[in-house]
């Protein structure tokens, strides 16, 4: 499905690009910040956009503002938190005025699943339903802590975790206690992948095919959440 490319208002006259893609028959709609490594183009979050399309979810991908061009140069090193908060704000009222009533959601890849989460910590958006964050970067490679973790028990929205079984960023044997300590917190953990969701050769397992599983649980979550979310109502 082909996307929008689009412009966002930052602070101060500054924009940045986003590419959304909402399918008719959307039922959802999802803002997906990218990592430190990659901007919104790069083949995974590529993948996982149309993949959620196919399931009527509809996304809104966004580069930050260090990952925008200058000429035929990144801008540089990642945005420091407030700037990159701000980018996922913005996102996200962009993605209101677009998705209509759909349900809103938000997160992302590594570094933008952490600013998205610490975005939602520090003053939650308006409407935003849930957080999905997909290889949450718990600590730094081969420096297990998590310290990075301590403002999830301020985050009341429901939270979705895919994770890899591998990731040198996030040891499970650390993130499943974190995740059972935030509320309304659900962990996948997707076997065998690292952090970028790759699975070993021998596997004989495609990265297609974990990009569909990817997209099967986000999507099955976003159903649950839903169901849950009306049952509420009618209550």
């Amino acid at each position: 499905m082909k996307a929008d490319l689009i412009k966002l208002q930052l602070n101060e006259g500054a924009q940045v690009s986003g590419l959304f893609i909402k399918p008719s028959n959307a039922r959802a709609i999802f803002v997906f910040a990218h990592g430190a490594g990659a901007g919104m183009t790069h083949p995974f979050m590529e993948e996982v956009a149309q993949g959620l399309a196919k399931r009527r979810i509809a996304t809104l991908r966004f580069n930050f503002p260090f990952m925008e061009m200058r000429g035929d140069k990144r801008w540089g090193r990642p945005d420091k938190a407030a700037v990159a908060q701000e980018t996922v704000r913005a996102a996200l009222t962009e993605a209101q005025k677009r998705g209509a009533d759909l349900p809103l959601f938000a997160g992302g890849k590594s570094f933008g699943a952490r600013m998205s989460s610490q975005m939602q910590a520090q003053e939650a958006f308006p409407g935003l339903r849930g957080l999905i964050f997909i290889g949450f970067p718990l600590h730094p490679a081969k420096k297990p802590s998590t310290a990075r973790a301590e403002h999830l028990e301020r985050i009341t929205t429901p939270i979705l975790f895919v994770q890899g079984a591998r990731d040198a960023l996030a040891d499970l044997s650390l993130f499943e206690p974190v995740c059972a300590a935030a509320h309304a917190a659900t962990l996948h953990v997707v076997e065998e992948a690292d952090h970028s969701f790759h699975v070993p050769a021998r596997l004989g397992r495609k990265d297609s095919e974990v990009i569909a599983e990817i997209c099967e649980v986000v999507a099955k979550w976003v159903d649950n959440l839903e169901v849950l979310s009306i049952g509420a109502e009618l209550e």
